[in-house]
């Protein structure tokens, strides 16, 4: 089998027909024929099939296309490993990171590993659980750094959890409940609320923490999935919102936030390092992780 030949088929599904893989490829569709031929000969299978919108890998393709994925990616973890060893201090992290971490304890961690190692790039991927699980199904990061939901990640992954944190009610400093030493819930519950949409994980769980409370979730004045446009509008003093802790602690915003004194009857959810099991990790990704350690130690 010749990796020449794998990279074809790989490229063939990824772009969904042999026309615009040969496009892509810069080469000729006969030449992408007798590649994916070829494949089909030694493994003594078919790979493809042919469907209304284009080609699509059999059940055989799929499992070349994940053994592809893994192959190349090692390939590619080697030539990191080869350039670290010439130059310790440079390379390249991909991360995977939800919305929410990303922008507290990601950076946090970027902050202090850059200041060690400023010859390291680094490639910060935001999305959903269902988005980055699949960006580290495709060997596109290097890992994940995201919370934990679910008892049992998965028979593919492994999970290493760094810390579990509350959620938090946070208002501006000029918001007449920053003053107040005792709140509880429903003491909130009318008041002016911006908010993650209501299908994303942090909303679910301050769902949950209202209804142990025994009151109804409030409805949100103002939807928005992204802290930073949350937390400008809660610093006016006239929103409430609900945050991870660290969140709010690693902010560049914090002074202008106060987190009120509520409890949220829920259990935490801890949030760690996410990695595809058995895979093999550069380097500078492994000192990456042991900077998130670190910090996340501190926040301990």
């Amino acid at each position: 089998m010749k990796l020449q030949d794998l990279h074809v088929f790989m490229t063939v599904v990824q772009a969904g027909g042999m026309g615009k893989a040969a496009q892509g490829l810069h080469t000729s569709q006969p030449a992408i024929s007798r590649s994916i031929a070829g494949l089909e000969s030694v493994l003594g299978v078919r790979l493809l099939e042919r469907t209304a919108h284009g080609v699509e890998p059999t059940e055989y393709g799929r499992a070349l296309l994940e053994g592809g994925a893994a192959v190349f990616d090692q390939l590619q973890q080697a030539v990191r490993k080869i350039a670290h060893l010439a130059d310790p201090t440079a390379g390249e992290v991909r991360v995977g990171s939800t919305v929410f971490t990303a922008a507290s304890f990601v950076c946090a961690v970027i902050d202090r590993f850059s200041r060690r190692h400023p010859k390291v790039t680094f490639r910060l991927v935001t999305a959903a659980a269902e988005g980055l699980h699949r960006e580290l199904d495709e060997r596109k990061v290097d890992f994940l750094v995201t919370r934990r939901f679910g008892a049992n990640p998965g028979e593919r992954l492994d999970f290493e959890p760094l810390f579990d944190e509350p959620l938090v009610v946070a208002a501006g400093i000029e918001s007449r409940w920053a003053r107040r030493r005792k709140i509880v819930l429903r003491d909130l519950a009318n008041e002016s609320w911006v908010l993650p949409p209501g299908e994303s994980a942090i909303s679910s769980i301050a769902a949950q923490a209202f209804a142990a409370s025994g009151v109804d979730y409030p409805r949100a004045a103002v939807e928005t999935l992204t802290p930073e446009v949350r937390m400008s509008l809660v610093v006016t003093g006239r929103f409430l919102s609900v945050f991870p802790a660290s969140t709010v602690r690693f902010s560049d915003r914090r002074s202008e936030i106060k987190v009120l004194p509520v409890e949220f009857k829920t259990g935490r959810t801890p949030t760690g390092i996410v990695t595809l099991r058995n895979r093999s990790l550069s380097p500078v990704a492994m000192l990456f992780i042991e900077v998130a350690r670190e910090v996340a130690k501190e926040l301990r």
